[in-house]
């Protein structure tokens, strides 16, 4: 509701990307918060084994810090995602005239008139989230963290 008064009072018109806006407020938190955990279980030593082997910040970054972020932001990313298709209250007080699946879903299910189409558009939602959680578990399998062979 914060968020639409502040679109009223700003003189800002609803569209597709005051919907990205309203989501990426929440969503980037779930993904802060998921890559904060990983670098507080990441051992201190690992930076200074780097640091003392002659690596510069950059080096640093690249070999010893991203390889341990990058499958908390991969797992970030799918936690966000799940949650900003199922938020249908940001969604409904940012969309304006914009009509966004979960909101058709929403709509349809109240009125029971469409039952089949909402079953068959869950089902191809169901098996397109599948992919990219498929793809993620292939490129970390064992080891925990972003293969890069």
């Amino acid at each position: 509701m914060a968020l639409n008064s502040f679109y009223v009072f700003a003189g800002i018109s609803f569209s597709i990307w005051t919907i990205v806006i309203g989501h990426a407020t929440f969503c980037v938190v779930v993904v802060y918060n998921n890559v904060l955990a990983r670098l507080r279980r990441t051992s201190p030593s690992l930076y200074e084994a780097s640091m003392d082997l002659g690596a510069d910040g950059w080096q640093t970054f690249r070999y010893v810090t991203w390889p341990v972020v990058s499958t908390a932001l991969i797992s970030g990313a799918l936690l966000a995602f799940a949650l900003s298709f199922d938020e249908v209250i940001v969604t409904t007080f940012t969309a304006g005239a914009q009509t966004t699946l979960p909101i058709f879903i929403l709509d349809n299910l109240r009125q029971g008139q469409q039952l089949p189409i909402i079953n068959v558009v869950a089902l191809v939602v169901i098996v397109l989230t599948t992919i990219p959680v498929a793809i993620a578990q292939r490129l970390t399998r064992e080891t925990g963290i972003l293969r890069t062979e």
